[in-house]
């Protein structure tokens, strides 16, 4: 029987090689003391046979020590923790240099990283979509934290709100970007909104967002490397949904008073 992996890096390198990804693609990974978890993440990762990009965003736990044995693998660093959006907008503007689609993998451990080959199978050629992870089983209550289930939710519904597409998991942060078109897309979040909002702003500028079944790991009992903060958290993503709502408005009256 052949290893799943090994069927994933295949099916990887084909899609790469079809006309639908055109440039191919990179990985980026943004870490924040994700120490603990970054070797196994990072293994199987390289398994996919793509470009590895991991940005430090200020980490104490000394991530450098732990690649030291991936010699593939790019490490670039902030100096001081400046938000997970942040992070990633390096990755991209570094990513460019090799490829022309990035795919976005937390560094908690909850994503498995074969699951990219259906990321790609949802890119269909001649289009160039964001493609958003849609993690099934989140229902499980005795797994799935409930600020994981209670965000997801609230987060569906404001990024309809504010003339974004309609998703069913638009916090999964296992995605797939068009690398050119994300990063001319107006995006001011620098920390976890930057993951809604850039949804909204796609939605806004004619880029489709699509998503794609990815399964999702929550062991029970036990402890997510998690730096989502609910209630400040919560209010940041308030913060930013109201600004994009009330920019949504602006922006059709006066297109109403142009007509």
């Amino acid at each position: 029987m052949i290893d799943q992996s090994l069927k994933a890096k295949r099916a990887i390198k084909r899609q790469a090689n079809n006309e639908a990804l055109p440039g191919g693609a990179a990985v980026v990974i943004p870490i924040y003391n994700h120490a603990q978890r970054l070797a196994s993440v990072v293994e199987a990762t390289l398994e996919l046979g793509l470009p590895i990009i991991v940005v430090d965003d200020g980490s104490s736990d000394h991530p450098e020590e732990v690649l030291r044995p991936f010699n593939a693998v790019t490490l670039l660093r902030h100096h001081r923790n400046r938000g997970k959006g942040r992070a990633l907008l390096t990755g991209f503007e570094a990513a460019t240099q090799v490829a022309a689609w990035a795919v976005t993998i937390d560094a908690d451990g909850q994503h498995n990283p074969a699951d990219t080959v259906a990321l790609f199978q949802a890119v269909t050629p001649g289009v160039r979509p964001i493609v958003v992870g849609c993690r099934t089983g989140m229902h499980r209550r005795q797994v799935v934290p409930w600020t994981s289930r209670f965000g997801r939710g609230f987060s569906n519904f404001w990024v309809r709100c504010a003339g974004g597409p309609r998703l069913a998991d638009t916090q999964c942060g296992f995605r797939l970007y068009p690398l050119a078109e994300t990063l001319c897309l107006p995006v001011r979040s620098r920390r976890f909104q930057f993951e809604v909002e850039v949804l909204v702003k796609a939605a806004w500028h004619g880029l489709p967002v699509v998503s794609a079944p990815v399964s999702v790991a929550y062991r029970p009992g036990g402890r997510r490397i998690s730096h989502f903060h609910p209630f400040v958290d919560f209010c940041r993503n308030s913060a930013v949904f109201t600004r994009l709502i009330f920019q949504r408005v602006v922006v059709s009256a006066k297109r109403r008073r142009q007509i």
